[in-house]
């Protein structure tokens, strides 16, 4: 616990507060430097909710270059962390440097700010006000109506700020300007890092993502990384997830994974990429929702990952990955899905399992695998090829058309259609291990595992919607005398197909109105939930997982 008689100087929101008043290097404005009491705002037993993981995987099998590179793409990851500290707060020194309480000011490493990203974004700090929806990609003070009338440039672009210039009026500068500095870096080490690459299409690109990390222009990096197959070092990196922007979903938010290549699960799932156009005919909506067909280049690999940064490394972590998110390059090539395997054993292993032995019925607990966590969670990335990306009456893309409620509506299309296309392969004999109840009791538990990570997260809006649908279509039941749940197959099914139906139809409607009132209605957490949840953490079973990471745990 922070002593009441301790002050800091605390950075409330530089630059967004004032709006920046330069063209040229619009990240250099601060706020006024405020003197503060801290006083803690939370319990500080909120501080442990993260449960401590190795990432560590054999690198046995790489030559000398390259385990140098990397080293070298943790470096230029650590930069891409810098940038979402300004994309999220601002200046991360004066803030962490004002926290005398280390697990207080570990809290604010992991949160990327004084807000705990598993409340509601509520400040953990007395004296912190809220946080703005926009982050910092938007001034404190621009309205969404002075946004749209706005004539600013490439305004709703995924690599734009929005500023003001000297007379006041909303200016848009690119990433590669207002960041020069730091992604100038780290081009340099991506283009150091492709000198040791032996597989020619990952040298290919990371000289094409260097490239793009001063230019913002990404598209010809991610179709080079849609023909990547056979490289045992993988890299993501750039701006890529626009969860952070919660005002209109444009921005798009720096962040970095490093993984090793795990081939022997790799070649498990090579085969599922290519029922995708089949399953998209099948889905659960009319024809019209469903005339864009994924790409057939699409592939599934399982990886060890080594390395968050940014973005990715901000309050929940992510188990899975699905890129590219540019619409052309989705048709055109379709997707990559990256499984990371050793990040997904951690949260079944602390997370995932306790849930179960508490909440769900005594008699179903062997249905939780982590086999059915790892196909629940595989094919939700696989999913999200599925349906449509741009509108079907010229509203434009679905991302642009539900602008804010867009995350939150894809991640929860991407969940219920994962388990609909588990349905359907088990249905085929496609999947043979286990049986179709470990997907549905372990989607189950994973959705308490989910709704733990708050409103203000896509991915926990999403969960929050679905088990009020199911819960209103009897897809599950709560014993009041145990305080275990038990799922109900056939009507778990039936919810299944109606909550595809509403969501697909929401986006290929372009729907914002619907959408916000599905979020309004079912993105709620109703008292019996709260408590439930509330025994979860009772129990001192973690949310989720922080990292032991980098060169030294690597031994590079």
């Amino acid at each position: 616990m922070l002593p009441d008689s301790a002050k800091f100087l605390l950075v409330f929101l530089p630059a967004l507060m004032l709006g920046c008043q330069s063209t040229t290097k619009p990240e250099s404005a601060q706020a006024p430097i405020t003197e503060v009491t801290v006083k803690p705002a939370v319990d500080p037993a909120r501080f442990d909710i993260y449960a401590p993981f190795t990432l560590t995987s054999d690198l046995s099998h790489l030559s000398a270059d390259q385990k140098q590179m990397i080293g070298l793409l943790i470096d230029a990851g650590r930069l891409m962390d810098e940038l979402f500290w300004q994309q999220a707060y601002g200046d991360q020194q004066p803030l962490l440097a004002s926290i005398d309480d280390p697990k207080a000011r570990r809290f604010a490493e992991i949160n990327y700010g004084p807000w705990d990203r598993l409340n509601a974004n509520q400040p953990f700090i007395e004296n912190v006000g809220p946080k703005p929806a926009g982050a910092r990609f938007y001034p404190a003070d621009m309205t969404k109506a002075e946004f749209e009338a706005a004539d600013a440039e490439d305004k709703r672009g995924l690599y734009t700020l929005l500023r003001r210039d000297p007379d006041g009026n909303l200016i848009s500068v690119p990433y590669h300007d207002a960041f020069a500095p730091q992604l100038q870096k780290a081009s340099e080490l991506l283009r150091q890092a492709a000198d040791l690459a032996e597989n020619p299409e990952f040298e290919n690109y990371l000289r094409l993502r260097a490239e793009a990390l001063v230019t913002d222009d990404y598209q010809p990096s991610d179709f080079a990384w849609m023909d990547m197959k056979t490289n045992p070092v993988e890299v993501v990196i750039g701006p890529i997830e626009t969860y952070e922007d919660q005002l209109f979903g444009y921005k798009a938010a720096f962040s970095t994974y490093v993984l090793i290549k795990d081939q022997a699960w790799s070649d498990r799932l090579a085969r599922f990429a290519a029922f995708l156009p089949e399953l998209q005919k099948g889905l659960p909506v009319a024809d019209r929702y469903k005339t864009e067909m994924p790409g057939t280049d699409s592939d599934l690999n399982a990886y060890d990952v080594v390395f968050y940064a940014g973005d990715s490394n901000a309050g929940s972590k992510t188990i899975a990955i699905n890129l590219p998110n540019d619409e052309e390059v989705q048709l055109a090539k379709g997707t990559r899905r990256l499984q990371l395997k050793n990040a997904m054993r951690a949260k079944f292993d602390k997370i995932l399992v306790p849930i179960a032995d508490l909440l769900i019925a005594e008699d179903q607990q062997q249905h939780i695998t982590f086999d059915a966590f790892f196909a629940n969670t595989m094919f939700h990335e696989v999913a999200h090829g599925l349906g449509v990306k741009n509108t079907i009456n010229g509203r434009g893309t679905v991302r642009e058309a539900l602008k804010e409620t867009s995350s939150a509506l894809e991640e929860g299309k991407a969940d219920i259609l994962g388990l609909y296309m588990i349905t359907r392969l088990f249905e085929q004999d496609q999947i043979t291990e286990g049986e179709l109840m470990d997907n549905y009791v372990t989607f189950l538990a994973g959705i308490f595992r989910s709704v733990r990570f708050g409103a203000t997260s896509a991915h926990g809006r999403a969960n929050m919607v679905r088990f009020n649908f199911f819960e209103d279509m009897g897809a599950f039941n709560r014993d009041d005398a145990t305080g275990r749940y038990r799922v109900d197959f056939e009507r778990m099914q039936e919810a299944m197909n109606a909550l595809s139906n509403r969501i697909l139809t929401l986006q290929g409607d372009g729907d914002y109105a619907g959408a916000q009132q599905l979020l309004a209605e079912k993105g709620v957490t109703s008292e019996q939930l709260q408590a439930d949840l509330e025994r979860l953490s009772k129990a001192s079973i973690p949310v989720d997982v922080t990292f032991r990471q980098g060169r030294d745990v690597l031994g590079l």
